[in-house]
C-alpha cells in the first residue's frame, strides 16, 4: 500500500478520500488554491499546497503544477476525485511518465469512453445494447436535421464530449432543431472545448438507472444498481440504491452489460455505466439502452457503499496499489436501501440559480451521513460548484429509508445562504416518488408545487425580530430603561412583501410582539425561549438575512429603510449580473427593441451558462460589457431606455 498519496481535488470528494486513505494509515497532500487556503480539504490533510490562483484553469486543471507538487511532497500516487483531471487521458499519460501512479483506470479507458459517439461504436461490438441514433463525425447543421427526422422526434441533442448535463438539449418538433443545435453547440464549446454533437431518440418515460463497475484491468464485478432519474435539467438531485421496481432478471442483463463493457476496455479502479431506460411499461431486460460511461468515482457512490457495505474508496486504493480485486461477483449482496440527496447553495425561486455566501450555521442529525468539504464559517465561493453537502441516508426498506431522509432534511440546518434544501424536502415527501414511480421528467412537471415557498407564521416573524434586534439574546439591560417596557420596531421582507413588527419588552424573559396585527407572545422559561406556546427553534443571522430554522429554514431580510430609501433612486432598467463570472455573450445592440424574456446577454458561473433576459418591453440605450469580461455581482450589463413615465 502506499505511504502517501496526492488528492488533486477540493471540497467533499477530497474530504471523502482523505477519510478513507487516513483510516487506512496512507499520509494525504492536499492541493488548495487561493480561494481554498482555509478550506477543510487543507485543514484535514497532512499535508498542503498551493497550486495557483482562484480560477479551476489557474490551480485545479494545471496538472504540471500538480505533479510537481505530488514528487515533491513525497506522494507515490495520485487521486483525481471527480470533475476537473479526473477523466483526462493527458493527465493520467503525465503522471505515470512522472514516475507515479494514477488511482483510476488507463489513459487507453478514458479515451475509448471519452467521447460519447465513439463509445457507443465501442458498445455496439461488445454486445452492449445501445439507443437508436445518430453518432457520425460529419457535423453539418442540414445532415444533422435530417438524421433528427429519421430517428423520430423527440429526439436528444448531446454534446459528444459531455457529462453533467452540459451541451444537452430536448427537441420536441423539427422547427426547434436549429436553435437547439446552436445552443447545444454553444455550450458544449464552453464546457468541453469541442462542440460536436450526436443525435439519440428520446425515450418517452426515461429512468436514469446506473451500474457501478470495478475492475482491476483484466476483470470486473458490478456492485448493483443506482436510480438517478430524479433530474432537473439532467442534474441529478436525489439517487437511490437499488432502483425501485428492479427485478433480478433485469438486474442480471444490466449488470452483465455493464461487466461486459468495462472489460471490453481493460477498465482499472471504479466506474459507473450508465443506461437510459424505457420505464413506460415497467422494468424489463429488454427496455434498457447504454448511455454512457463515467470513468471515475460517481458523486452518488455513497448509496452503493451504504447498500453493499463495501468502501470504494479503499477499493480504489488497494487496487491501485497492485492488489486483487477485493470481492468476486458471487459474494456481492445487496443489504436494505439508500438516499443521496444533494445539498446546493442555490435561490430556487430564482430558478436554481447558484448563490455564494459565508455559512454562519450548519449542522446535520447524528444519523445522517454528511459528505461534505465545508463547515460553519467557510464561504461558498463563486468559482466552484456550489455543492454544501451530500444527505446520505439508510434503512432496511426503501420505505424506511425514504422516512429517514426526510427525517435528515427537517433536521438539517444551513445558515448564511439560501439553498435548495425546502425543495429537496418536497421531493422527499412527493406522493409519485414514495411509490417508487419516478422518472426523469418528474420534476419538470411538478416545478411549481415542489419550489412552493413554505409559509411563514407569526411566531416566526416575531422569533425573526427577535434576532435581528438582538433581543434573543440574555441582555439585563434590553428588558428594562428605567423600569420601563421598551418599545422598538423592525421592518422585515418576505416573499417581495415587507412587513413592519412592533415589540414591547415587558423584562428580560418576556415579549410581546405585533405582527399583522396579531399579538405574539415570547417568553423565556428554563434558559429557552418559546414563542406563542411553541419551542423556538435555532435562528441564525448573516449579514441583513434571519433564517429561522424550521420547515426546511424559513428566511426573513432586514430592511434597513434608508437603505431602502436610497435604493428606490436607483435606475431599475439596468440588466444587473446576478453573481460573479464571465460575460460569455452580448446580444443586445444599441438602439435594439427588445421584448420582455429576450436574452440580452450570457453569463458563465459556476461552471454553468445562466440567460439574462429583458425583464420588460424596450429600447436598448447601453451595452457596458463585452463578451470576456470577468464582472462581480450587481455589474451593470445593459441599460434600457427609461419608460415614458419614468423619464417624466
Amino acid at each position: 500500500m502506499f505511504d502517501t498519496i496526492l488528492i488533486a481535488n477540493r471540497g467533499e470528494i477530497a474530504c471523502r478520500v482523505m477519510e478513507t486513505a487516513q483510516a487506512m494509515g496512507v499520509r494525504c497532500v492536499a492541493v488548495y488554491s487561493d480561494a481554498d487556503a482555509a478550506a477543510k480539504h487543507v485543514s484535514m490533510a497532512d499535508a498542503a499546497v498551493h497550486i495557483g490562483g482562484s480560477a479551476p484553469s489557474e490551480s485545479y486543471l494545471k496538472g504540471d503544477v500538480i505533479i510537481q507538487a505530488a514528487l515533491d511532497s513525497g506522494a507515490q500516487a495520485i487521486h483525481p476525485g471527480y470533475g476537473f483531471l479526473s477523466e483526462n487521458p493527458d493527465f493520467v499519460e503525465a503522471v505515470e511518465a512522472a514516475g507515479l501512479i494514477f488511482v483510476g483506470p488507463s489513459a487507453k479507458a478514458i479515451r475509448a469512453m471519452g467521447l460519447k459517439d465513439a463509445a457507443k461504436a465501442l458498445m455496439v461490438e461488445a454486445g452492449v445494447p445501445v439507443v437508436p441514433g445518430y453518432h457520425g463525425a460529419d457535423q453539418d447543421d442540414a445532415l444533422l436535421a435530417d438524421e433528427a427526422g429519421k430517428i423520430g422526434y423527440p429526439v436528444l441533442i448531446k454534446a459528444v464530449a459531455g457529462g453533467g448535463g452540459k451541451g444537452m438539449r430536448l427537441v420536441e418538433e423539427a422547427k426547434e432543431f436549429q436553435a437547439a443545435l446552436d445552443s447545444a453547440r454553444s455550450e458544449a464549446k464552453t464546457a468541453f472545448g469541442n462542440s460536436d454533437v450526436l443525435v439519440e431518440k428520446f425515450v418517452t418515460k426515461p429512468r436514469h438507472i446506473e451500474v457501478q463497475v470495478f475492475g482491476d484491468g483484466t476483470h470486473a464485478v458490478h456492485l448493483f444498481e443506482r436510480d438517478c432519474s430524479l433530474q432537473r435539467r439532467h442534474q441529478k438531485v436525489i439517487e437511490e440504491a437499488p432502483a425501485p421496481g428492479m427485478t433480478e432478471e433485469m438486474r442480471s442483463a444490466m449488470g452483465q452489460a455493464a461487466v461486459r463493457a468495462a472489460e471490453a476496455i481493460g477498465y482499472a479502479g471504479a466506474g459507473t455505466v450508465e443506461f437510459i431506460v424505457d420505464g413506460s411499461g415497467g422494468l424489463s431486460a429488454d427496455g434498457f439502452f447504454f448511455m454512457e460511461m463515467n470513468t471515475r468515482l460517481q458523486v452518488e457512490h455513497p448509496v452503493t457503499e451504504l447498500v453493499t457495505g463495501v468502501d470504494l474508496v479503499e477499493w480504489q486504493l488497494r487496487v491501485a496499489a497492485g492488489e486483487a480485486l477485493p470481492k468476486q461477483q458471487d459474494e456481492l449482496t445487496i443489504n436494505g436501501h439508500a438516499f443521496e440527496a444533494r445539498l446546493y447553495a442555490e435561490d430556487v425561486p430564482k430558478g436554481f440559480l447558484p448563490a455564494t455566501g459565508t455559512l454562519t450555521h450548519l449542522s446535520f442529525t447524528p444519523q445522517t451521513r454528511a459528505d461534505s468539504g465545508v463547515r460553519a464559517g467557510d464561504t461558498i465561493s463563486p468559482f466552484y460548484d456550489p455543492m454544501i453537502a451530500k444527505v446520505i441516508v439508510h434503512g432496511p426498506t426503501r420505505d424506511v429509508a425514504l422516512s429517514r431522509l426526510r427525517a435528515a432534511l427537517k433536521g438539517c440546518e444551513v445558515g448564511g445562504t439560501v439553498t435548495n434544501l425546502a425543495f429537496l424536502g418536497a421531493l422527499a415527501g412527493h406522493e409519485g416518488f414514495a411509490n417508487g414511480d419516478v422518472d426523469t421528467g418528474l420534476i419538470a412537471r411538478d416545478i411549481d408545487a415542489l419550489t412552493a415557498q413554505p409559509e411563514a407564521p407569526e411566531r416566526h416573524f416575531a422569533l425573526a425580530g427577535m434576532a435581528a434586534l438582538g433581543l434573543d439574546q440574555p441582555q439585563a439591560e434590553a428588558g428594562f430603561n428605567l423600569w420601563r417596557p421598551l418599545r422598538r420596531q423592525v421592518m422585515l421582507g418576505r416573499d417581495g412583501e415587507e412587513h413592519l413588527l412592533k415589540v414591547r419588552v415587558l423584562s428580560e424573559d418576556v415579549q410581546l410582539w405585533t405582527v399583522s396585527d396579531c399579538e405574539v407572545r415570547a417568553e423565556r422559561i428554563g434558559g429557552r425561549w418559546k414563542v406563542d406556546g411553541h419551542v423556538a427553534p435555532t435562528v441564525s443571522v448573516a449579514g441583513d438575512v434571519v433564517t429561522v430554522f424550521d420547515a426546511y429554514g424559513i428566511s426573513f431580510d432586514i430592511i434597513d429603510p434608508l437603505a431602502r430609501a436610497a435604493a428606490a433612486h436607483g435606475d431599475g432598467n439596468i440588466v444587473e449580473a446576478p453573481m460573479p463570472g464571465l460575460v460569455r455573450a452580448i446580444d443586445a445592440k444599441v438602439g435594439q427593441s427588445v421584448a420582455k424574456g429576450d436574452r440580452l446577454a450570457v453569463l458563465e458561473a459556476m461552471k454553468m451558462e445562466h440567460s439574462l433576459l429583458a425583464a420588460r418591453d424596450g429600447v436598448v440605450a447601453e451595452v457596458l460589457a463585452q463578451p470576456g469580461d470577468q464582472v462581480e455581482a450587481g455589474a451593470a450589463l445593459v441599460r434600457l431606455e427609461a419608460e415614458a413615465e419614468d423619464a417624466a
